[in-house]
């Protein structure tokens, strides 16, 4: 019996990459020290709060001060999902 030819397929040239207009968007080496500077910042702005018996870092917030040192790890944690 007789072989069948074998169909080649074209080969897959992908079209040519988009270049990046603007640099920001390629370039991310900002988004780990902002991260971890966040982190840092939270952590401080908590730490400082107790240690201090809540007279620093803002005396007229009260214990909306932890809520703030939390809004900087969540921003943290935010900038993270950026971070490539």
């Amino acid at each position: 019996m007789p072989k069948s030819r074998i169909r080649k397929k074209a080969d897959f040239t992908p079209p040519p990459a988009a270049k990046a207009t603007d640099i920001r968007l390629s370039n991310r080496n900002w988004v780990a020290p902002v991260m971890l500077a966040m982190f840092l910042i939270g952590l401080a702005w908590i730490v400082l709060y107790y240690v201090t018996g809540g007279d620093l870092p803002v005396e007229a917030l009260g214990s909306w001060n932890i809520a703030v040192g939390f809004g900087f790890i969540a921003a943290g944690f935010g900038f993270s999902t950026q971070w490539k």
